[in-house]
């Protein structure tokens, strides 16, 4: 399986990992635990940590544009709730 990873700084992580958990637990599979989100896609997961500096993101998935695409869906929902941020600064790396 592959693997992506971003890291980004902001004080607000917590926050937009909830929001958006929130917002696709309508649709999709999705655990909600101490300071992590887990989202489950048709084709990919992604896991969301926090810190009091920043925001991490996890996606896996079997296919390479599978995991492109789904950095886009992750970072443009992300950038709708950081709104008084965003863009915020995603730097994806294979890992």
């Amino acid at each position: 399986m592959a693997k992506v990873t971003a890291t980004v700084a902001t004080e607000h992580g917590w926050k937009y990992v909830q929001q958006l958990c929130k917002h696709w637990a309508h649709k999709l599979e999705v655990e909600l635990t101490d300071n992590k989100g887990v989202v489950k896609f048709s084709e990919a997961v992604a896991t969301m940590t926090s810190d009091e500096t920043g925001l991490t993101v996890v996606i896996e998935g079997e296919q390479a544009e599978v995991l492109e695409r789904m950095k886009g869906v992750v970072s443009s929902h992300l950038d709708r709730f950081a709104f008084r941020e965003a863009p915020l600064p995603f730097a994806w790396q294979a890992a």
